[in-house]
C-alpha cells in the first residue's frame, strides 16, 4: 500500500508514458538518478526481468495497469534514495 499524500512522479515525463517501450525508457532514466553502483545495477536488472515476464501481455487494460503500478513503484524507489547519490 502506498503512503498517503500528494502524488509526485520521479520524473516529469511520467504522465506521458503510454506504451511499454516508453515505460522501459522512463524507468531506465529513473535508474540513472539513483546512487551509482550496486543499487543502479539491481534496479536495471529488475526492470529488464519485469519486462521479460510481461512480454507476452496483450490486454490493453492490463498493460495500462502495469504501467501505472511501475510508475508508482519507481516513485517509491526514487523517494527511498532521494537523499543519497
Amino acid at each position: 500500500m502506498l503512503a498517503a499524500g500528494p502524488a509526485m512522479s520521479p520524473l516529469p515525463e511520467a504522465e506521458l508514458v503510454r506504451s511499454s517501450v516508453q515505460l522501459y525508457r522512463y524507468l531506465l532514466r529513473c535508474c540513472r538518478r539513483l546512487p551509482a553502483g550496486h543499487i543502479q545495477q539491481h534496479y536495471r536488472h529488475a526492470i529488464r526481468q519485469s519486462f521479460k515476464v510481461h512480454a507476452d501481455e496483450d490486454d490493453p487494460v492490463r498493460i495500462q495497469q502495469i504501467i501505472k503500478r511501475a510508475i508508482e513503484d519507481a516513485d517509491w524507489v526514487m523517494n527511498k534514495y532521494k537523499d543519497q547519490k
